[in-house]
């Protein structure tokens, strides 16, 4: 029998201040809201589980940005269960925005689009990038890079029988909308059409049985949606 097609989770972390009034949150280590840590908590046991969509025996690894936001999502969402294998990687953290505005006159850390654009006119961060920050070419490069290491992992599982079927990444807002954009082969600046919601869930595979095929399978599951 056919190995079923492996799996990508792209999970966005939960509600935070500046999430909630849209300020851009890159390198501020900002926590999740009492409310961000009850909706996250009270999808757990729907999200993970034995026979549920993340499922601990399917699991073969978790990317977790080292963000505290990050972090503590992967930590409710796995509370009832096992604490899978899991690396903190840097390369899952959020678009660099550069330093926080009030140590950083050009940086945008911390503001809203309003504020950049009051700034910068015209300035998308699609094409711009952040002055101080990461460009979009390094965007581009940095998820790349990450969706070489999943493909590995499904490639092992799929072409080899090494590890299991699915792989996790708990991480942000930008760096989910680009990977969404590069997992299927777009160019990053169409990241600018994929709404990633706080605590939303978006899920990865293949068409076709084919590794060579990238699909989007879902994106926004279990988001509260405004």
């Amino acid at each position: 029998m056919a190995r079923p097609m492996p799996r990508l989770f792209l999970i966005r972390h939960g509600e935070t201040e500046w999430s909630m009034n849209g300020r851009h949150t890159g390198r501020s280590d900002i926590p999740l809201t009492a409310r961000g840590e009850e909706e996250i908590s009270s999808r757990a046991d729907v999200l993970v589980g034995d026979g549920k969509p993340i499922d601990p025996k399917n699991l073969c690894t978790v990317f977790v940005s080292p963000r505290i936001r990050a972090h503590k999502t992967f930590h409710l969402l796995f509370s009832h269960v096992e604490t899978p294998h899991h690396i903190l990687t840097e390369e899952a953290r959020e678009w660099d925005y550069g330093k926080p505005f009030l140590f950083a006159h050009r940086d945008y850390e911390g503001l809203k689009p309003s504020e950049i654009q009051a700034l910068n006119p015209g300035w998308s961060i699609w094409t711009d990038g952040c002055p101080n920050g990461e460009s979009a070419q390094e965007m581009a490069n940095r998820v790349d890079t990450v969706i070489e290491r999943v493909r590995e992992y499904h490639r092992q599982y799929k072409e080899e029988g090494i590890n299991t079927r699915d792989v996790v990444i708990v991480a942000h807002g930008h760096f989910s909308r680009v990977l969404l954009a590069r997992w299927i082969n777009f160019p990053l600046r169409l990241g600018t059409h994929f709404n990633v919601e706080p605590g939303g869930v978006a899920v990865l595979s293949y068409n076709h049985n084919n590794l060579a095929e990238p699909a989007m399978d879902a994106l926004n599951l279990y988001a509260h949606l405004r």
